[in-house]
């Protein structure tokens, strides 16, 4: 027998009849697809390994004449049920290869996305994840930022839970508040009590100074003037514990990330280790030569503090009971905040926001006047640095003063220097930052005087917490 070159255009007349006459052999082991993909050559000597497979089958039905086929269609077309089962087979064969192909591609792509991940985790623990996002981000429009407003006096501090749907504030009137970020309502209040009530009052009854909210989201610390931390269950605001042993204002508070260790500091000069879950001491760590001022941890054993007028920075390594020391401010420092696990942000009365790296005993970079100055000619002061807040594990951070702007920064590279990054209006005194987990938002607690003492009034301020929206550039908008 001879194949036609005409073959190939009467191929579809003739396809239900091969497939009728061919189907024991092709249905229940070949994928069909309909096209053929072109003009078949004449197959003198199928492969062998096809061969063996099929012979006996194709032997039987090559010999059996096809009923009611019309003798010039056999003369123009003819494929064997051999050829076309080798024809399915390479069709078969190059779409697994394809397939085979496509998910070596998405293997690749998602074992490139999981090195990545594995590999931004490893510089993570070693303190060294500088994720670059500064360079998107826009400044707010003054009709997105949110004044949330329930406390009476000067807001002193707040903290955001770790997924970003919570805020609870503090102040001098002694009270708590818990905030729903989205409809920005309270959810919870949780009031001061009059000096002199403490005996029956549940609660605070004086200034609270510092709060921390465990990254799990269970327990909320609270710390006040009156030397006393209260223990709260987050979700429901009730009181749980009360901690007491410091001999002076209880001024930090930082849960350790990923457990229920809690580490206070005071203007007694000491730090406490506490266990909230066994409602137990353990132990003090004594250093500092002046009150302590702020207070920060992550997830390693150990805790960042500052010292005030002893004009230091010290590390904590809790087990191996040590610490180390840095010195660079000129004032009191005031504020405390890690960026990663081996640098930090820091605040002064002497107007200036400094970098610092763990394995540095000074300042990798120092800001003088970060917030300006203010006073009459020759007479100049600058502006205290009340609080600092940084981005986790990014390259940008904030400060915070009186002189009516939040001021964010973004670190160079490898942390060797802070530049201005845009400055965003909140009236007031600026007491409490913090960035959201998400970097979707910064909260800034606000009042019409200082944290720590009334050496000043700003009338025109309000106390309150403002929600600012953090915009980014769209990276690489696709042109329509």
């Amino acid at each position: 027998r001879s194949t036609m070159s005409s073959s190939f255009f009467i191929r579809g007349k003739q396809k239900p009849k091969l497939a009728q006459k061919g189907k024991n052999a092709v249905a229940s082991k070949r994928k069909v697809d309909g096209e053929t993909g072109g003009k078949k050559a004449q197959v003198k000597k199928p492969n062998s390994k096809y061969n063996e497979e099929i012979s006996s089958e194709s032997e039987t039905e090559s010999n059996v004449e096809p009923k009611k086929r019309h003798p010039v269609e056999e003369q123009e077309y003819e494929e064997t049920p051999q050829e076309k089962k080798l024809r399915l087979a390479k069709l078969y064969i190059d779409q697994l290869k394809e397939e085979e192909e496509q998910k070596a591609d998405d293997e690749a792509f998602e074992t490139h996305l999981v090195a990545e991940r594995l590999q931004e985790q490893v510089l993570e623990q070693k303190g060294k994840l500088q994720r670059p996002i500064a360079k998107d981000l826009l400044p707010p429009d003054a009709s997105d930022i949110r004044l949330l407003r329930g406390h009476k006096l000067p807001v002193t501090c707040l903290v955001i839970t770790s997924d970003d749907k919570c805020i609870f504030s503090a102040a001098k009137d002694c009270s708590i508040i818990k905030w729903d970020v989205e409809s920005g309502k309270k959810l919870h209040t949780i009031p001061g009590g009059r000096k002199g009530t403490e005996d029956r009052h549940v609660g605070h009854t004086a200034h609270i100074l510092c709060m921390a909210v465990s990254s799990d989201a269970k327990y909320l610390a609270t710390g006040d003037v009156n030397k006393l931390i209260m223990i709260w269950e987050a979700e429901t605001c009730k009181h749980l514990y009360k901690f007491t042993g410091h001999k002076g204002p209880v001024s930090g508070l930082s849960f350790r990330r990923g457990t229920h260790d809690l580490y206070s500091a005071s203007h007694d000069r000491s730090i406490k280790v506490w266990n909230v879950d066994e409602n137990a001491y353990v132990e003090t760590l004594f250093g500092h030569q002046d009150a302590i001022t702020g207070l920060d941890c992550l997830s390693r054993e150990r805790c960042v503090t500052t010292g005030g007028r002893d004009r230091s920075v010290r590390v904590w390594k809790i087990a191996e009971e040590s610490q180390l020391v840095f010195h660079g401010h000129e004032g009191s420092i005031d504020c405390v905040q890690l960026i990663n696990e081996e640098h930090m942000i820091t605040g002064a009365d002497d107007g200036s926001v400094c970098l610092w790296s763990v394995n540095r005993k000074k300042p990798l970079s120092t800001v003088k006047q970060a917030h300006g100055c203010h006073g009459d000619a020759g007479l100049e002061q600058p502006h205290w640095v009340a609080s600092v807040a940084a981005l986790q594990n990014s390259d940008t951070v904030a400060s915070g003063s009186h002189n009516s702007l939040v001021q964010l920064w973004k670190c160079a590279q490898n942390f060797r220097g802070l530049d201005p990054l845009f400055s965003i209006p909140v009236p007031g005194f600026v007491n409490s930052l913090k960035f959201s987990s998400s970097g979707q938002f910064l909260v800034a607690g606000v009042g019409q005087e200082h944290r720590l003492g009334r050496w000043w009034r700003i009338k025109e301020a309000k106390n309150g917490i403002y929600i600012i929206p953090l915009k980014r550039r769209a990276p690489n908008p696709e042109s329509e």
